[in-house]
């Protein structure tokens, strides 16, 4: 593996999906970044990866700041050359009715799940080309792609948004050999569907299960697997692609 290739960056990388996919990376041998704004549990995340042997660095990065993650960026292309892998994963979901969606409060939905995304590609994609290639993994949601969501109008939209920015970023880097593609999770146990003031709350996930065709709701290591496939050898002729992963929770209701 060449080694640029080896790193890894994960945005919203201390919990949840992102942690999953941190510790999946590493176990592959790969240097990984987490970047997140949760500064104790990503660097608790990357104590615990280092002290098992493992490449691992804790990166404060506030996905809506275009210089930090420029910053961030050019950190990583130091000392690799370029990034290997983006995991494009940060994101909030705040639950609130239409007439109380704040202008506001949808651009910082937008900027944190959608433009972010677009902020790190383009920190990367230079470096990745001149170094022959790389992979962007997306995180996006069966709540912007197949559902609609009450009360997350905002979410869902930015949501859908990101299958968009990957079919064109794929076209668009496909000749510099950097593929882009898009992972929809479905109902999976993070903190954020864990909350009831947000989302389903604990009762309400376990009760996906009477519907999702595999009898539960996912797990994070479920969906760090897959973004580990897509940024891996195996997949090395799959680029634009959107891969649904909710243990057939959209086919089963369809």
């Amino acid at each position: 593996m060449k080694e640029q290739a080896k790193s890894v960056l994960v945005t919203g990388g201390s919990i949840g999906i992102g942690r999953a996919a941190c510790r999946t990376f590493a176990n592959l041998g790969r240097s990984v970044y987490i970047g997140d704004v949760l500064i104790e549990e990503g660097e608790a995340l990357a104590n615990e990866l280092t002290a098992h042997g493992y490449a691992a660095k804790f990166e404060q990065l506030d996905v809506r700041d275009t210089e930090r993650t420029n910053v961030v960026v050019r950190a990583i292309e130091d000392l690799h050359g370029s990034v290997g892998t983006l995991v494009l994963n940060a994101g909030v979901a705040y639950r609130v009715p239409l007439s109380e969606l704040t202008d506001d409060l949808w651009d910082e939905t937008f900027d944190i799940d959608l433009k972010a995304m677009l902020r790190a590609v383009r920190a990367s994609s230079r470096a990745m080309a001149a170094n022959g290639g790389g992979s962007v993994v997306c995180v996006s949601s069966v709540m912007g792609t197949h559902y609609g969501w009450g009360e997350h109008v905002h979410y869902s939209s930015a949501k859908a948004g990101v299958t968009g920015l990957v079919r064109a970023l794929a076209v668009e880097l496909a000749p510099a050999r950097i593929r882009v593609n898009c992972v929809v999770p479905g109902y999976i146990r993070t903190a954020q569907i864990l909350s009831e003031r947000h989302s389903l709350g604990a009762a309400g996930l376990e009760s996906t299960s009477a519907y999702i065709p595999l009898g539960r709701p996912g797990e994070p290591e479920d969906i760090a697997d897959v973004i580990a496939f897509l940024a891996s050898e195996g997949a090395r002729y799959i680029t634009g692609q959107t891969l649904v992963v909710d243990g057939g929770l959209t086919v089963g209701r369809c």
